[in-house]
């Protein structure tokens, strides 16, 4: 029975593809994938990678990709620390802290996601003065309607080796902060992990500027209409992070506090007879044992969150759905760039399944 099925299904899609792809030639509608070659001949305006109007329809994927994957890291970054506080203020003896995180949950929570989004972009677009007059709130730094401008360093040839060597160490000493929180290592051990980094960027500064290439100090200055140089946070990038951010994280909250409350009083009890402090016995003996209630629930909030990062096509942040989406108006090949865009975001999904998982398996209560 079940052989008989999945060979009817087989042959259904058969018929379909060979049905879809008959009538697609009938109406003059190429197919294949050759287009991903040709020049895209569109501007994306902003991206982590270098792109040009002249690349192929190919790299404007990929710049579509690094955008989708650059925001979806941000978000789950910044919604897990700022859910780390909500859950942690939702269980605070405060009754006025512990009442505005509740509110904080409740109303983000029931307020949909792309209205959370264009509140932030028009307020990212209205709020701020023109160029011309715009805010110097630190040495620098502007803020006007055309996004958050602040210095940026200015990397020669052989500085940006050293910089990757800088961010292993980072992502090191993230590691390394993990296991101290589930009482792995020693505290003292992390923050020399974390002092050791201070001291390698340091030196990779002091290396780089041996070596004669420099890290500089592109600070923004007003020419024309307009900020030149620096680095530039647009309204639309702020808006989607910000939206996404604030949104996840009230999930994140409550995923936390209930993590939490779910570990037995006994454990909140017996630490506190043997004299331990309110700070150690969360971070050293709760939030350990609540990871592994937390990390399961919490691998489909990353995964809704990768998937949300889509809807920054309404504030018109170039991610890879406005891509896909203006490929489609230029190629007229829908079926081929939608099948791109599901198996990327079906390998990403998959990938942070994956991660979770392992993450999980490091942390569950092994029984002997």
């Amino acid at each position: 029975m079940q052989i008989a099925l999945l060979g009817g299904l087989v042959l259904f899609v058969w018929w379909l593809a060979g049905n879809t792809h008959e009538n697609l030639t009938e109406r003059g509608i190429r197919t294949g994938f050759d287009y991903l070659w040709r020049p895209a001949r569109f501007p994306i305006s902003e991206s982590i990678i270098r792109y040009d109007a002249s690349d192929s329809f190919f790299w404007a994927y990929v710049v579509g990709l690094a955008n989708t994957l650059w925001l979806s890291f941000l978000s789950i970054l910044f919604a897990t620390l700022l859910g780390l506080v909500v859950g942690l203020s939702r269980r605070s003896a405060h009754p006025l802290l512990s009442r505005f995180a509740g509110t904080y949950v409740t109303v983000l929570r029931n307020v949909p996601l792309i209205v959370q989004l264009l509140f932030w972009y028009a307020i990212a677009t209205s709020l701020f003065p023109v160029p011309r007059e715009a805010l110097n709130p630190l040495p620098g730094v502007f803020l006007s309607i055309r996004g958050v401008y602040a210095p940026a360093l200015t990397l020669g040839p052989g500085a940006s080796m050293l910089l990757i060597v800088a961010a292993f160490l980072f992502v090191l000493a993230i590691v390394a902060g993990f296991k101290a929180a589930a009482g792995r290592v020693l505290p003292v051990k992390a923050a020399s992990v974390g002092i050791s980094l201070c001291v390698w960027v340091a030196a990779i500064v002091w290396l780089s500027g041996m070596l004669g290439h420099p890290v500089g100090l592109d600070a923004p200055a007003l020419k024309g209409l307009n900020f030149r140089g620096g680095m530039v946070l647009s309204p639309e990038f702020a808006s989607i992070i910000t939206g996404l951010t604030i949104y996840t994280s009230a999930f994140i909250g409550e995923i936390i506090r209930g993590g939490i409350d779910a570990v037995e009083k006994g454990q909140w009890e017996g630490a506190r007879a043997l004299g331990l402090s309110e700070r150690h016995i969360m971070f050293r003996i709760i939030l350990p044992q609540a990871l592994r209630i937390i990390v399961p629930p919490m691998t489909s909030q990353y995964l809704s969150t990768v998937k949300n990062t889509t809807l920054a096509v309404a504030v018109g942040y170039p991610e890879l759905g406005l891509v896909v989406n203006t490929v489609i108006n230029q190629t007229g090949q829908a079926i081929e760039s939608i099948l791109i865009m599901l198996a990327v975001f079906l390998s990403i999904s998959l990938s942070v399944s994956a991660f979770m998982n392992w993450y999980n398996a490091r942390v569950a209560l092994v029984v002997r």
